[in-house]
């Protein structure tokens, strides 16, 4: 298996402020495969050691698994790791004011980091291959870390996690260029949140199998290939604080208009449709006017759900189903176990619609309430959401803007690829991820809509539940959009 040693590090950065090197190393191809080819050699590599056998089985066989005789809750038996247990919602005035669902419920907050280090002057990061028993192709690149309290407190008797050692006390050994606590999917975890971190070192460290330093720019390139960069990547990736004034230097955007004005987009002091503070006023006035009821209820009391030996599903077929699965693999820290996941029944579209305001690119973000979120409210794309799921809902709550975004012409598309969810918890959920360029009015009015620019984002992004998951992965995408180098 291919391992990649050391390398000299570069001179101290000195004075160069950190959006600048972050905008250097995703304009470079990377110093240890800088050719694309050879990163998707190395992947397969890697999968051919470290393959997993991911068999689905019932609920009621799942291994360590206890379903609450009381209640139907399933819980592990060493009480960590999660449950699945049932969420009853109501919001008034809403499209479809009140549901019932299952819902996973993982209160202890997990990390996900990746660790940077200079080589020949340009910020690697190092990832990890890893395998996923919901990824729909086996092996998706990770940050370096990515792991649960219980499976970091080895709950499991596991072997430990790489380089964990770098994110516990970070400030003493490390550098640290983003660290904040983010939400995840709110319609499936219930307050679910990790902790974000990106730390920069100065030592050497050795590369285990299954390791690889890459730039920027080589992780904003695989973005744009369909089920290679996982959730957790993305997530991280839109932490990092790539907003500067002098962006524009580094990125070279060239002749095109569209990416003008993205990198316009990422200066702190540039124009914006709205202010931060008149932004900030508007979420905490959603959040205050949108009553949001929710109550844990018993898993088997969830009125439209039927459960089986097999599986729970609702009972008109529709939305996703909650499964058992068995996986085997080597290169884990525990090489079987079972678990519950959710399978959605469909894939998803996620959009941003896009168009440059004064000269400057500005993005339409939604307040989008989800039953999970600890905060009620945090800004999504555009559009997010299962459109075959509105086969079943009323004509009220189809999203507005589906039907501009799902015809976009393929000239106005600036980004599409498919992207996995997190393959964790999730069994084969993806979407559809898309940029697309619209018409739709600089004074357009929404009380639940607003423009904003990418640098607003990148302020949003260093606090907590702002921002979503789904709209985090966007923001990843136009950094590598808007910094992408010369096509080789």
């Amino acid at each position: 298996m291919t391992k990649l040693s050391a390398h000299p590090a570069a001179p101290a950065h000195g004075a160069v402020p950190d959006p600048l090197r972050l905008a250097a190393s995703a304009r470079s191809a990377g110093v240890w495969l800088p050719r694309t080819t050879e990163v998707h050699h190395w992947l397969a590599t890697v999968g051919q050691h470290a393959r997993a056998q991911v068999e689905r089985v019932p609920l009621a066989e799942l291994d360590g698994w206890l379903r609450d005789p009381a209640t139907g809750n399933i819980a592990h038996r060493s009480g960590g790791f999660f449950t699945v247990e049932g969420l009853d919602v109501t919001i008034p005035r809403a499209p479809v004011p009140h549901w019932e669902q299952p819902i996973i419920n993982q209160p202890e907050v997990g990390l996900l980091g990746i660790v940077v280090k200079e080589f020949d002057g340009v910020l690697h990061c190092l990832m990890q291959a890893k395998l996923e028993p919901g990824n729909c192709n086996g092996i998706q690149l990770s940050p370096t870390v990515q792991a649960t309290r219980s499976n970091y407190t080895r709950v499991h008797r596991g072997r430990p996690v790489p380089y964990l050692e770098h994110f516990q006390d970070p400030a003493r050994r490390s550098r640290i260029l983003a660290d904040v606590r983010q939400s995840e999917q709110g319609s499936w975890f219930h307050h679910k949140r990790n902790r974000n971190m990106v730390v920069e070192v100065e030592e050497d460290i050795d590369v285990h199998d299954g390791f690889c330093w890459l730039s920027l720019g080589q992780l904003h390139e695989l973005l744009t290939v369909d089920n290679l960069i996982n959730m957790d990547t993305r997530t991280v990736l839109s932490c990092l604080p790539f907003a500067h004034a002098g962006l524009a230097a580094v990125a070279a955007p060239g002749a095109d208009p569209f990416r003008r004005a993205l990198v316009a987009s990422c200066a702190p002091d540039g124009y914006s449709r709205h202010s931060l503070g008149d932004l900030l006023s508007w979420i905490t006035d959603v959040r205050t006017r949108t009553e949001v009821r929710t109550e844990m209820v018993p898993l088997d009391g969830l009125r439209s759900w039927r459960r089986t030996d097999e599986r729970i599903s609702h009972e008109d077929g529709g939305f996703f189903d909650v499964i058992g699965v068995r996986v085997r693999t080597r290169g884990r820290e525990v090489a079987e176990w079972t678990q519950p996941m959710i399978e959605p029944h469909a894939k998803g579209v996620v959009a941003f619609l896009v168009r440059p305001i004064e000269g400057v690119l500005h993005v339409l973000v939604h307040a989008r309430v989800e039953p999970g979120y600890v905060d009620i409210v945090e800004l999504a794309p555009t559009v997010q959401c299962t459109p075959d799921s509105y086969e079943r809902l009323p004509a009220r709550a189809r999203p507005l803007f589906l039907d501009e975004v799902l015809p976009a012409r393929a000239d106005r598309v600036r980004f599409d690829a498919e992207l996995s969810e997190e393959g964790g918890r999730f069994y084969h959920a993806r979407n559809r991820y898309l940029v697309a360029e619209t018409d739709l009015a600089a004074g357009f009015d929404h009380p639940d809509f607003r423009w904003v620019t990418l640098a607003q984002l990148v302020e949003l992004l260093r606090h907590s539940h702002y921002v979503n998951i789904q709209a985090r992965s966007l923001v990843a995408c136009l950094y590598g959009l808007a910094t992408a180098p010369p096509r080789r």
